[in-house]
């Protein structure tokens, strides 16, 4: 390689960690002076989580994970750039001196450089830990340790050192902006019905901005903890021009705002946006309605109850690099689907093919999914969304193999994943009925059931959703029935045990499915598709480290089967 070709190839590695890294979409500074900053992403399903540690010095440094918050027990790894090269070990602490080189190195290099006084260096781990000197990320928060040096001897570091509790797994950033505002879309002294489950629509605006805002955050504004299972805010279609209230899914409840603004349901938080991304209101985005749906669960039946529940919205004037929106995907919710009873693990499906995508949108581009919120029911126990490419599996988009009703929210995936227009995604839910004696059929009650997934992405497209549902004549034939009337008679009638239950799961994947997708003025694409097969992906075997750096270091790549060091 030339003089040439070399310059070029690090002003280009250099060009590209300038830019916003979707692996790495969550970031911190780890010290009050802001020379430790650290960014990171992880991807659970793969059992893997990326660093990238900058530090504003031109010697040594180290970043690990401590038990207590001291050195004693710590997980660390340290590196630099020194005269013959980069230096890069997994340690152990055993006390408050010189860490100890594990055996085994369990820590990934994917690049480290110094330039300006600044040392960057970007390496990958097991979530899990791969031995006795390593500690495991779990989804509680843990301390962060960091030290550095003035040059790179690896010696005492007297003040330059700190450590910051961080949740890596369950990180949720927060920012407020200068110029940092709110507004609240609520309900309004509500009498909630005494009635077990009630959908209750308000049609309102928010408030008037003549240019765009940015919707950074969304808090939940709750008032009866115990009545409120959701709240759902969905942007109106411009034929939705007066304001009003009503029950929901009568008819005149404002169903035709379907496209998602924000998403709560019970158990969840606050939700923050990516650094990258804000969900648009004003300006351009149109003075349009709003529908805020929220679902009373009044399990009491209690009478005289009011409610003032809703969501609060933090925005800001300074805009974000991407508009961000929400897609519902999942099992379309139609009368029809059936869940037998007496199922220990039964298996429903909802088909996404944005292949779709285009008939319905002039311009349509690629998702960036950077979030996900995933519902069912009472009897819902896992959910997983599957990603397809070209007909195969390439990924789960997101997974939750201990679902709770009690506990839904909105998750960071870990970082920004790609979906192609063209790819299919499949959200798979899994419900436990052992202790029902009658059918539980898809449904708006929290005793029927839901098969959904909302995924947050960026650029934002004039999309509601895109869901599927079993052709339902296809289904009735199928099972040998020429009428609805027959059909429904067989579902009751029918004796239902583990082979009839694994009969009926297998005819609904098998069959043909209708795939919609629809845009946020109501325009439809309707198509048929099949179910693919979901398989479980292995996560990840351990790390092991060598000298796995990437180009954008090809010095050090050369010298680093020369140099090793020893401390």
């Amino acid at each position: 390689m030339g003089p040439l070709s070399l310059v070029l190839l690090l002003l280009s590695a250099q060009w590209s960690c300038a830019q916003e890294d979707p692996l790495l979409p969550f970031s911190e500074h780890l010290d009050p002076e802001h020379n430790v900053r650290l960014k990171w992403g992880f991807d659970e399903i793969q059992g893997t989580i990326l660093f990238e540690l900058t530090v504003n010095t031109s010697g040594w440094v180290g970043f690990g994970f401590s038990p207590k918050g001291g050195m004693t027990g710590a997980d660390i790894v340290i590196g630099g750039v020194g005269p013959n090269g980069s230096y890069f070990t997994d340690r152990h602490a055993v006390g408050n001196s010189i860490p100890v080189v594990d055996q085994q190195q369990n820590y990934k290099l994917l690049y480290l450089t110094e330039s300006d006084g600044k040392t960057v260096m970007k390496f990958q781990r097991s979530i899990e830990s791969c031995d006795d000197n390593d500690l495991p990320i779990t989804n509680l928060p843990i301390k962060l340790i960091y030290a550095y040096g003035q040059n790179d001897d690896i010696v005492y570091h007297k003040s330059r050192r700190g450590t910051k509790e961080v949740n890596l797994l369950k990180y949720m950033p927060r920012v407020t902006p200068p110029n940092s505002k709110y507004f609240d879309m609520t309900m309004v002294n509500f009498s909630v019905p005494a009635n077990l489950t009630y959908y209750h629509c308000k049609i309102m605006k928010a408030p008037t901005f003549d240019r765009k805002q940015h919707i950074y955050r969304i808090e939940p504004f709750i008032t009866n903890l115990d009545l409120v299972h959701h709240a759902l805010l969905y942007r109106c279609p411009p034929s939705v021009t007066v304001p009003f209230e009503v029950k929901c899914y009568t008819g005149g409840g404002g169903e035709e705002c379907m496209e998602a603004v924000a998403v709560w349901g019970v158990g969840g938080g606050s939700f923050e946006l990516p650094e990258m991304a804000g969900l648009p209101i004003g300006g351009n985005v149109g003075d349009v309605f709003y529908r805020l749906e929220v679902h009373y669960n009044n399990l009491n039946k209690s009478a005289g109850r009011v409610d003032n529940s809703g969501l609060r919205f933090y925005y800001t004037s300074e805009l974000r690099q991407h508009d961000a929106a929400i897609l519902l995907t999942g099992l379309a919710l139609v009368p029809g689907y059936a869940i037998p009873p007496k199922a220990k693990s039964f298996l429903t499906y909802g088909l996404c093919d944005t292949a779709y995508i285009p008939k319905v949108l002039e311009t349509p581009t690629d998702l960036q999914v950077f979030s996900v919120m995933m519902h069912t029911h009472l009897t819902g126990r896992k959910v997983r969304v599957g990603h397809f490419r070209g007909g195969k599996q390439i990924d789960h988009l997101a997974v939750d193999e201990n679902y709770n009703f009690e506990y839904q929210e909105v998750t960071n995936l870990g970082k920004t994943k790609t979906v192609k227009l063209g790819d299919q995604l499949l959200v798979e839910c899994t419900y436990n009925t052992e202790n029902r004696t009658t059918l539980t059929w898809g449904g708006l009650s929290t005793s029927e059931e839901m098969c959904l997934s909302s995924l947050f992405y960026y650029p934002a497209m004039n999309l509601s959703s895109c869901v599927s549902f079993p052709n339902l004549q296809t289904l009735r034939s199928a099972m040998g029935a020429n009428d609805t009337g027959t059909w429904l008679n067989m579902m009751y009638m029918n004796t239902w045990n583990d082979t009839s239950i694994n009969q009926y799961q297998q005819t609904l994947k098998r069959i043909d499915q209708l795939v919609t997708v629809v845009d946020f003025f109501n325009n439809g694409s309707y198509n048929t598709g099949m179910i693919p097969d979901l398989k479980v992906i292995p996560s990840a075997p351990c790390m092991r480290s060598g000298c796995a750096i990437k180009s954008l270091a090809l010095i050090s790549l050369l010298l680093c089967l020369a140099v090793h060091w020893a401390y």
